[in-house]
């Protein structure tokens, strides 16, 4: 993966758009300026596995406690009382 950063104006990333996606996708950088100031960042997404229903079968499990009422005091915090 490309570890480089480049910076570029905003006039430029709308005229180029395309193509900084392209470099971005292949790993690039690419931080956008307003005025000569970094404003946003254009990264690459991280590759990630297809979920798969059931992965986390038995590693959680609820209580009995967890279906019981919350105490009346912390249900006020929740609802902003």
């Amino acid at each position: 993966m490309d570890t480089r950063k480049t910076v570029v104006n905003v006039h430029e990333a709308k005229t180029n758009f395309s193509r900084l996606l392209e470099r971005a996708h292949r790993g690039e950088t690419i931080v956008l300026a307003k005025g000569g100031k970094p404003y946003a960042r254009l990264v690459p997404l991280e590759a990630r596995e297809p979920r798969k229903p059931g992965a986390l079968k038995g590693k959680f499990e609820l209580t009995k406690a967890f279906f019981e009422p919350l105490p009346e005091e912390e249900m006020r915090r929740w609802e902003g009382r």
